[in-house]
């Protein structure tokens, strides 16, 4: 099976306009992958991490990503193609209360 790293984005005004039955059975397909052994998450305060060259690190506050939705979570499924991974993921909460995941094949390092 292929690992797939998944990130939600979304807001709450998306999530509150959402009819109350369709969030619950989002957050029941969540706890079904959590059994199925995916790790989900919600999404933190985020910091940026740099080593220019091994020179020194500096730390910032804040996301470097931008996007008109706030990022909500983030996730690792395991599925055999990526088609079933975007089947998994259409029925998580950001996909239906008004938001979006994106899908990222995890390559492992060599």
């Amino acid at each position: 099976m292929a690992k797939f790293v998944t990130i939600g984005y979304g807001d709450q005004d998306g999530y509150d306009r959402t009819d109350a039955a369709v969030r619950d059975e989002a957050h029941a397909h969540d706890a079904r992958l959590l059994e199925a052994g995916a790790v989900l998450g919600i999404a933190g305060s985020p910091v940026q991490v740099r080593n220019h060259d091994g020179a020194g690190m500096t730390v910032e506050r804040g996301s470097f990503m931008s996007s008109a939705l706030s990022v909500a979570g983030f996730g690792i499924i395991e599925a055999a193609t990526i088609e079933e991974a975007v089947q998994l993921v259409s029925k998580t909460p950001c996909a239906v209360a008004q938001g979006v995941v994106e899908v990222w094949p995890l390559q492992e390092s060599p």
